[in-house]
């Protein structure tokens, strides 16, 4: 299935996603935010997990992500949230 031919149309999804890959996750970060708010401690390491991945996708500084990861507060995640769509945080290249 690997080597499997897509139909143009399924090319053009494809391609769109990858576009709009950066505000995805822009936004997926932000609703994790709230779902940490609101979830009982089991499911919030699985959070914090997709948190730091999505994170580091998104090329934020590596020192940004260790004091996010370390403190896994809510309240500190919301503020990088805050920066990235003011266009505050600077971005590792």
């Amino acid at each position: 299935m690997a080597n499997r031919e897509f139909s143009a149309y399924q090319q053009k999804v494809i391609q769109r996603y990858y576009d709009n890959r950066e505000q995805i996750d822009e936004q997926r970060l932000a609703e994790l935010v709230t779902n940490l708010y609101l979830a009982p401690p089991k499911k919030q390491a699985k959070m914090w997990e997709q948190a730091e991945e999505l994170m580091t996708r998104m090329k934020i500084p590596p020192t940004r992500i260790e004091h996010v990861m370390q403190s896994k507060d809510p309240a500190v995640l919301a503020k990088v949230v805050e920066e990235v769509q003011k266009g505050i945080m600077k971005r590792v290249k």
